[in-house]
């Protein structure tokens, strides 16, 4: 069943449920989402992550931004997503996503679910 998520994403805290190929986000990120007025923005870090922003919109249970982070070789990279929100049995959020790299090659999905 599929419908929309009201919850504002303003001071939730997610991480991702796997490590993710081809991409540097792994479990140990950890994405602190913050929201106003229908933007989003995020600052994240861990893993292979030494520090990463991402900005952009929220129209409903989709969002759309840009990223760009720094890794712990200090490599700076930038990419587009697309996520939609959608609300776990347990009532924790989950973003789903779509990405593409703009600075390299390379793109695949993931998923961030909301930390207790």
């Amino acid at each position: 069943m599929i419908y929309r998520v009201i919850a504002s994403l303003d001071g939730r805290r997610f991480a991702a449920v796997a490590d993710v190929a081809g991409g540097e986000v792994g479990t140990q990120t950890v994405f602190t989402y913050h929201e106003h007025d229908g933007m989003i923005w995020a600052e994240y870090t861990g893993g292979a992550i030494r520090r990463g922003f991402l900005v952009g919109t929220r129209d409903g249970d989709r969002l759309d931004f840009r990223y760009t982070q720094l890794n712990n070789e200090g490599q700076t990279s930038t990419g587009h997503c697309v996520s939609t929100l959608s609300r776990l049995p347990d009532g924790r959020l989950r973003l789903d996503e779509t990405w593409q790299w703009e600075s390299r090659p390379g793109s695949g999905t993931s998923a961030v679910v909301e930390q207790p």
